[in-house]
């Protein structure tokens, strides 16, 4: 049994948890503030799950990562993931490309004209749709919340408001964890799953000079997300993602977060760079809500152009969009990034716990450390 501590409370950091713990080391959780927060990237009801992707990695990915949701819905007794179906579509998307991936997969699909969809779904497409049923909405506090039940129930202790300041060799062997009010714990391994707070924490890390050159440059973005009622009745909106010239668009039901009765919509990669979550103030840019209000009155009708509710969240971007996850000498970082990584979080657990355990099963593009990019591919 290894004593491993893991930096963070969102999605990744609670799946590491829960994989971590289920498979019988000696896990402690160590959270700034608290579980899912909304100051994070892991907060509220409502976060898309979808199978399409441009490479057909993702989708297998996609893939064992439902096995995943599976597991922890049957083990908490509840519904975290609702299928509603998701729709591809843009001059700037590729919808039959998405198809041939899809198809090559044995993902249920179907590729529409504008004209079929438009008459299917009662709002303005301009170029072919890619429609699939497996996809849905992700409860992202709720399974935070899940998966840390889990752990706890295999031993795992979690301790809030505890700000982690530093990570220092401790001895030969392991890691001693300093908080910003002078505490401190002594494990074997550390797992950092900080989301947005990475850029500040890599700073604190004893981790060698060529291990941290090989990261991929993070970007942290305060994203904003408007809720938008339904101008009838709203059940049966399936997800979307809509790429124009200009801009990329997602949308999905707001769930709890949007009192059940208002769609989620939000330019993707809108929001300003920040240097770390650090810097991040939740104010709203009238520029941003103006453009995304506009496409809501220029391409769903079904909703009522002028936004009820909105929010900002953390995007952490690498500059290919893939994750990180990675390990030198007894430190593991996960960093699930580029604003799609919610879907994978169970599997994201199963990763980290490969590496502490020395299995080569991680994609070699998600670890930057191993330049060869072959394993696991």
């Amino acid at each position: 049994m290894t004593s491993i501590a893991v930096i963070g409370a969102g999605l990744a950091g609670s799946s590491a948890a829960w994989r971590l713990a289920q498979a019988g080391h000696d896990v402690a959780v160590l959270e700034q503030d608290t579980p899912a927060h909304p100051r994070g990237s892991s907060h509220g009801s409502a976060r898309i799950f979808r199978y399409a992707y441009a490479e057909r990695l993702y989708v297998d990915l996609v893939r064992e990562a439902a096995r995943g949701w599976a597991e922890l819905e049957s083990a908490c007794g509840a519904a975290l993931l609702t299928r509603t179906g998701a729709l591809d579509h843009g001059e700037g998307h590729d919808p039959e490309g998405f198809a041939r991936i899809l198809a090559a997969a044995g993902i249920d699909h179907e590729l529409l004209g504008a004209a079929g969809a438009t008459a299917r779904w009662g709002r303005e497409f301009e170029t072919s749709v890619l429609w699939h049923p497996g996809a849905g909405v992700l409860d992202a506090e709720s399974a935070v919340l899940a998966m840390l039940d889990r752990a706890a129930s295999h031993g795992a202790m979690l301790e809030k408001g505890w700000r982690v300041v530093a990570v220092q060799r401790s001895g030969t062997r392991g890691y001693r964890v300093r908080g910003a009010d002078g505490r401190h714990v002594d494990v074997e391994e550390v797992v950092v799953a900080a989301g947005g707070w990475l850029p500040d924490l890599l700073r604190t890390m004893d981790l060698p000079r060529a291990f941290v050159g090989a990261l991929p440059p993070l970007e942290v973005r305060q994203e904003q997300a408007y809720h938008f009622p339904y101008a009838d009745e709203g059940d049966g909106w399936p997800t979307f993602i809509h790429k124009t010239k200009d801009m990329v668009v997602y949308g999905l039901p707001g769930g709890r977060d949007a009192g059940w009765s208002g769609q989620k919509v939000a330019e993707y990669n809108g929001g300003r760079r920040l240097r770390s979550a650090s810097g991040q103030d939740g104010v709203i840019a009238q520029e941003n809500r103006q453009r995304v209000v506009s496409h809501v009155e220029r391409y769903l009708p079904g909703l009522v152009p002028e936004p009820y509710a909105e929010t900002t969240c953390l995007f952490t971007n690498t500059p290919t969009e893939d994750f990180v996850v990675d390990r030198e000498d007894g430190l593991t970082i996960v960093s699930a990034c580029s604003g799609h990584g919610a879907k994978f979080a169970p599997l994201l657990g199963e990763l980290v716990l490969a590496l502490v355990e020395g299995r080569e099963s991680v994609p070699g593009r998600f670890r930057p450390s191993r330049s060869d990019g072959r394993v696991g591919q």
